[in-house]
């Protein structure tokens, strides 16, 4: 899930071999060889709460109001190569209107051979606002070989993202050093707070003006019943799930609306389950800051490191960003944006999705200290996905902020917005310093659905991983997950890293016998480091 920008909502934003030691249970069972692996789940029928008993009788209807005859879809696949095929799948736009207009999606395939096969295993692969048919065209690049060889690997684009309709393309490629780059993120003065005001609203209505009606419909709920209508085309009873950091807060709104659909799912980085109020935002804010102290402890007991500082990195790091954010670093080339502060932060949230980054951010800290930016900007261009070699961006972080707000209940006043930031002010100060709020969402239209309330009821036990030092997607998010599914159980791995799936051999056992022979791990189940 990606670290939310500061001018976007709130919400809580996109993998070292691990010793295959585990609580004895975790591993053990699931041979392949004394029977097949389960195909289904068996399901429960839902529970039945009756009514109090009204005061007066309740009138009878003299009309009767028919469901609507349920939808047909299909697939028509064509072979892309490497063992995939895709294909589209057309769906409502607005799911409450199921004859009204309608959007494609693009969704890929890959194949189990027959005699192995035990089901279709859909994927996502976080955001929001990422395209996922890539992961089933490219299918060892995201799964191991056990689970390529028993499932149909089904991914697609969600909608809003990638070729599927609702696609968000809301600025062009040179506005977005304007928008992502240039402001100031502790205003001082009424007119740099207007500033930011009024970014926040041409970026809205540019989105409004492009992407029209489908923007009220790209959020989270929607996308569940897209993978139910997948299903459906695919002529599957049930699905196993695979999701990476926003794609577990999809696959446990999939869980909550279609749970006797779920065969097996795994959570990897899973986002607080929280729709509303500000602790899936603290949470996540606080899990960047602790992974940065963990960086700049180490950096000062290591006098190797760049940004070694006499062993005062910490000091050193406050000292630079107060700097940058009273002078920022001239622009390392012509037409690029100088490092402010919002680029700073934004660079340095881009290294602390994993340690395989902390040597460059070590590199680019100290370049800035002697007055060169490129190494932070580079890491911000990181961020935003800039093609170094053609200044082009992908849409993530327009698709994000479309399904984001999308998912959002409030639309609230640049003046609301500030109180609730007040409140996140003591969170994280030393990577998030800022003293506004985030506008943008104020200006987009009211949400058509906004979340659903995550609760997993009647979805079987559902597996959720969550890593020590995962900044995006902190462990006290994975197991707030686990705890508010009916049957969360939670999975520790010991790595400083957002998601854990492919990181060592222990995880990867741990997944492949829930979801390949829904074998559940005993509990407190641990991948130490």
């Amino acid at each position: 899930m990606m670290a939310t920008a500061q001018r976007g909502r709130g919400r809580a934003l996109l993998a070292g071999i691990v010793a295959m030691v585990l609580v004895a249970s975790a591993c053990s069972g699931g041979d392949g060889e004394s029977e097949p692996p389960p195909a289904t789940r068996a399901t429960q029928p839902p529970r039945v709460t009756l009514p109090d008993e009204p005061d007066e009788p309740t009138p009878t209807s003299t009309t009767t109001t028919l469901p609507p005859e349920p939808l047909e879809y299909s697939i028509a696949w064509t072979d892309i190569g490497n063992g995939a095929e895709s294909g589209l799948l057309t769906v409502p736009l607005d799911y409450a209107d199921p004859s009204g207009a309608t959007i494609d999606l693009r969704v890929v395939r890959h194949q189990a051979p027959e005699s192995e096969r035990v089901g279709v295993l859909f994927s996502n692969n976080g955001g929001p606002g990422v395209p996922a048919s890539s992961m089933a065209a490219n299918v060892r690049g995201w799964f191991e070989e056990p689970l390529i060889d028993r499932f149909d690997i089904v991914t697609w684009d969600p909608r809003g993202t990638g070729e599927s309709g609702g696609s968000v393309d809301c600025i062009d490629d040179e506005g977005y050093d304007r928008f992502f780059a240039t402001g100031d993120v502790t205003p001082d003065t009424d007119a740099e707070r207007d500033e930011l005001i009024e970014l926040s609203q041409e970026f809205a209505e540019a989105c409004i003006e492009r992407v029209g009606d489908a923007l009220a419909h790209l959020g989270t709920n929607n996308s569940a019943r897209d993978m139910d209508a997948i299903r459906q085309a695919l002529g599957e009873e049930q699905a196993s799930y695979l999701g990476y950091s926003y794609g577990s807060e999809l696959g446990a709104v999939w869980a909550t609306l279609f749970p006797d659909t779920v065969r097996a799912a795994v959570l990897d980085g899973a986002a607080h389950p929280d729709a509303d109020g500000l602790e899936p935002l603290r949470q996540q804010r606080i899990g960047f800051e602790t992974v940065l102290n963990t960086f700049l402890a180490e950096c000062s007991a290591n006098d190797s490191c760049a940004f070694h500082n006499e062993g005062d990195a910490e000091a050193a790091f406050d000292d630079l960003m107060s700097t940058i954010d009273e002078s920022p670093v001239p622009a390392p080339v012509a037409g690029r944006p100088e490092v402010n502060l919002e680029v700073a932060i934004n660079g340095v949230i881009q290294a602390m999705y994993t340690d395989r980054r902390w040597p460059a951010l070590e590199r680019a800290l100290a370049d800035a200290a002697n007055g060169d930016g490129g190494g932070l900007l580079a890491l911000h261009d990181g961020y935003f996905q800039r093609d170094p070699s053609t200044g082009t961006y992908s849409n993530l972080l327009e698709s994000f902020q479309a399904i984001t707000c999308a998912d959002d209940a409030d639309r609230l006043s640049p003046d609301e917005a500030d109180a609730k930031a007040a409140e996140l002010l003591d969170a994280a100060p030393r990577l998030f310093p800022y003293t506004t709020g985030s506008y943008t969402c104020g200006f987009f239209p009211p949400s058509a659905d906004p979340r659903a309330e995550i609760t997993g009821e009647r979805a079987g036990p559902i597996m959720v991983i969550g890593t020590t030092g995962d900044p995006s997607t902190p462990l006290d998010s994975s197991r707030a997950m686990a705890e508010q599914l009916e049957e969360g159980f939670l999975v520790t791995v010991e790595a400083n890293q957002h998601t854990a799936y492919r990181s060592s051999g222990c995880i990867n056992d741990v997944v492949h016998q829930y979801l390949i022979w829904l074998e559940v791990p005993g509990t407190d189940a641990r991948c130490p480091s």
